[in-house]
């Protein structure tokens, strides 16, 4: 198990993300963006999962980093339109 987190564009996508994490049976903690990642609203979700292929069916998700004892490691990133 790993240890990720996801930035998002929007508030609400961060709170969608955390319900449908829910759903999966998969516990993730809304909190505040860390300083050394960017993001659009402020607002990501931490959560521990087998992997972080997940598909972002809303286009809400900014990006997903593995968090490592080196830092943060980037699984994810959206690509610019």
């Amino acid at each position: 198990m790993s240890h990720y987190i996801a930035t998002f564009y929007s508030h609400f996508g961060a709170i969608r993300f955390g319900r449908e994490l829910r759903a999966q049976g998969l516990k993730g903690t809304i909190m505040p963006v860390p300083r050394n990642l960017s993001s659009s609203c402020g607002t990501c979700v931490e959560f521990v999962s087998e992997s972080a292929d997940f598909h972002d069916q809303h286009g809400e998700i900014e990006q997903i980093v593995r968090v490592t004892d080196m830092g943060y490691e980037c699984v994810y990133r959206a690509e610019d339109s």
